[in-house]
């Protein structure tokens, strides 16, 4: 069993503590600093939140996507074929993305993650995982104003994608997930997504993580584990259903176990998690658990991000004395 996280981290630090990550942005915006100097803040906010994550126990942590306007724009900006529109809300949550828009066609033409990646890997105690948005999430976010059916939009996407999957392999990450909360939005398109998952993941030869939240994977069960990932990391918060599913089928493959409740301040206690743990184990080894929040912590406090990741350390090292 190992403890990961699921992408994002809280960029703004508790009060009192000052919010150089967005009172840098907005100067850039007004065009009091330059782009370097944003960037520079960008990375020392990113070795803070290594550093937290690390300290908390974590095993495999990410970079938190400090320098992501969000999960679509960050993609969106630097393929070809993309202009950016007005704010839409990020399925049900309280945030708001600027929504993409496909206007020519979608290219890859440098990584966009890569030394990202590289500097987290360079700032961490701990293994560097990074993360992507796959193309269904991103097609299905955007509007599409140049491809004739959302099936040419999804696989043009998954084609560049597949190029930055291949950077990052060849920059050295063992481990890259892809982030399709989506699919569980549009169940019926499940063969659209198998389709473009296959494009995504060729010639990809690092252990690949396919993560779904906000929802349950019953329709798509155990289908989705023929998908070609070695990790499929579920939602067992806002996807309760999840609990049942899972008991539908083998599960073959390790699992991303998100219980911890990423979108809640109210904190788990060891004792829940290890109960949870034990529950699943019956389902999943824990030697194929990859044990997680619900989905990325940036809905939270960055004080309550960090001591629920501290309990999720404490329960994962109990479930190892009394579980393996």
């Amino acid at each position: 069993m190992i403890t990961t996280v699921v992408g994002n981290y809280p960029k703004i630090p508790d009060l009192p503590a000052p919010g150089r990550w967005r009172t840098a942005v907005e100067k850039f915006q007004r065009g009091e600093i330059t782009e370097e100097e944003l960037r520079r803040v960008e990375d020392e906010v990113t070795v803070e939140v290594l550093r937290e994550q690390a300290e908390a126990g974590v095993d495999l942590v990410t970079d938190g996507q400090i320098r992501w306007e969000d999960g679509q724009t960050y993609f969106a900006k630097r393929l070809t074929g993309f202009s950016i529109d007005g704010l839409q809300r990020y399925f049900d949550t309280n945030v708001y993305y600027r929504e993409p828009v496909a206007e020519g066609e979608v290219r890859w033409v440098a990584p966009i993650t890569v030394r990202d990646f590289e500097f987290a890997r360079a700032n961490s105690p701990k293994p560097v995982k990074p993360v992507i948005t796959g193309p269904y999430t991103i097609a299905r976010l955007s509007q599409n104003k140049y491809y004739p059916s959302l099936r040419d939009f999804v696989l043009a996407l998954a084609r560049a994608l597949n190029q930055e999957m291949r950077a990052l392999e060849a920059a050295g990450a063992e481990i890259i997930q892809v982030d399709e909360p989506a699919i569980l939005q549009h169940k019926e398109d499940f063969p659209l997504f198998e389709e473009a998952m296959g494009v995504l993941t060729e010639g990809v030869k690092a252990k690949k993580a396919l993560y779904t939240y906000f929802g349950d994977v019953a329709g798509i069960y155990p289908a989705i584990l023929d998908l070609p990932f070695e990790v499929v990391g579920l939602d067992f918060v806002a996807g309760y259903r999840n609990w049942e599913v899972v008991r539908a089928a083998p599960f073959p493959k390790e699992l991303g176990f998100g219980v911890l409740d990423a979108r809640n301040t109210k904190m788990e206690t060891v004792d829940q998690l290890l109960d949870a743990l034990r529950r699943i184990s019956e389902v999943v080894p824990p030697v194929r658990i990859h044990l997680n929040p619900s989905c990325g912590l940036e809905f939270l406090p960055r004080g309550a991000a960090r001591r629920k990741l501290e309990v999720m350390v404490q329960a994962a090292a109990r479930a190892r004395e009394v579980l393996v």
